[in-house]
């Protein structure tokens, strides 16, 4: 089992039931001294008051959004400085993509963006425990903003016919050649 031994900051994104929970967890658990940064977490934490995204948001929803993407990149630049890889996930879409890649300032940063084909992430939405998920949301939708309105930076993957365990070793052998930001 290779090991990246490089302390960096990976972030890997991709619309819900792209795998990222399950590759990010892999991932940092191949490398050494590594933390894995769940951005969802953030919103979880908000009891009252919360305003989730849909497919039309409210101003509340993108302030939150984005306020959890402030947090996720200050945790990432914590985290990195006291020596740890970071692996960090969340669903970060369209311009979001390249305003987080500015917030993270450490580096080396790496973006791997898991970008299975509709119908792959219709199997796994099926086989989740999550309970709906895509209840006012559509794979196809969410699937078209991914590739349409989300910068091509970083390492895009098709991971529809692999396992976690092949992406996760894809993943290593190509992020510090094919995924790194500036």
């Amino acid at each position: 089992m290779s090991r990246m031994t490089h302390q960096a900051i990976i972030l890997l994104t991709g619309i819900q039931a792209a795998g990222k929970s399950t590759i990010a967890q892999l991932l940092a658990e191949r490398l050494d001294r590594s933390v894995h940064v769940r951005g969802d977490s953030f919103r979880r934490m908000i009891v009252n008051g919360r305003a989730d995204m849909t497919p039309d948001p409210p101003d509340e929803a993108w302030r939150q959004l984005r306020l959890r993407y402030r947090l996720t990149a200050m945790t990432c630049e914590e985290y990195f400085r006291e020596g740890f890889t970071v692996v960090a996930q969340d669903v970060i879409l369209g311009e979001p993509l390249g305003e987080m890649v500015r917030m993270i300032k450490q580096r080396p940063l790496f973006v791997v963006v898991l970008a299975p084909r509709p119908e792959a992430v219709l199997a796994r939405e099926t086989g989740r425990s999550k309970a709906d998920t895509y209840d006012r949301w559509t794979i196809e939708s969410l699937d078209r903003g991914l590739r349409e309105d989300t910068p091509r930076i970083g390492l895009w993957l098709d991971t529809s016919d692999q396992t976690p365990e092949q992406t996760v070793t894809e993943i290593l052998s190509r992020v510090w050649t094919e995924a790194a930001v500036d």
